[in-house]
């Protein structure tokens, strides 16, 4: 009889311990099972660092282009000049001149090949820093938001996601936080030769 007696307050006293742990589990498992999405790409241009640094890239494709421009008018008046002299030119004249049409068409070829991968270059390069130390943040921002886990958007694999769940916005703030623009230096005033 003292035994029952003894399983019984033994149990009643481990019931109430044995509920406080269940719903202690529960609470961490519902915290730690938060799920947020972000949209790597968009925080990776829309960040103050990447919207620096895709401008940078953006003026050297402008001054590319530029150059790209300069190649194609040389080489159409190149070609113009055999359709309106051809048949004028002798055969030797002509054939010079077709050959450096061909260089010069080779040469945009090469000129737009090389261009695209230096611009590719740049891009990677850049976004891959950035990504780089993006993930140091998300490490930081998730541990401080108790979250399970931050998930990339994926239009091509997510039908939809609740807007209440796209932390995107929340992501750049805390980037721009950790690795701010540091404002360009006014330039030096000018020495006093008097001095």
């Amino acid at each position: 009889m003292i035994r029952l007696l003894s399983r019984i307050l033994f149990m009643t006293l481990w019931i109430p311990v044995i509920g406080i742990s269940q719903t202690a589990v529960q609470t961490a498992a519902a915290q730690a099972g938060k799920i947020v999405w972000v949209n790597m790409e968009t925080a990776v241009f829309s960040c103050d660092e990447g919207k620096n640094e895709f401008t940078e890239i953006q003026k050297f494709v402008d001054g590319k282009n530029d150059e790209l421009n300069g190649l194609k008018k040389e080489a159409d008046s190149l070609k113009n000049q055999l359709s309106v002299q051809g048949s004028k030119l002798t055969d030797d004249a002509a054939a010079d001149l077709q050959y450096q049409i061909t260089v010069k068409d080779t040469e945009l070829k090469r000129f737009s090949e090389d261009t695209q991968r230096e611009i590719n270059n740049k891009k990677d390069r850049a976004a891959g820093y950035i990504i780089k130390r993006m993930q140091l943040v998300i490490d930081k921002w998730a541990r401080e938001k108790g979250l399970g886990a931050i998930l990339n958007m994926d239009p091509n694999r997510d039908v939809w996601i609740d807007p209440a769940l796209d932390f995107t916005e929340e992501l750049v703030k805390a980037y721009n936080a950790n690795y701010p623009i540091s404002k360009a230096k006014a330039p030096a005033p000018p020495a006093n030769p008097g001095q």
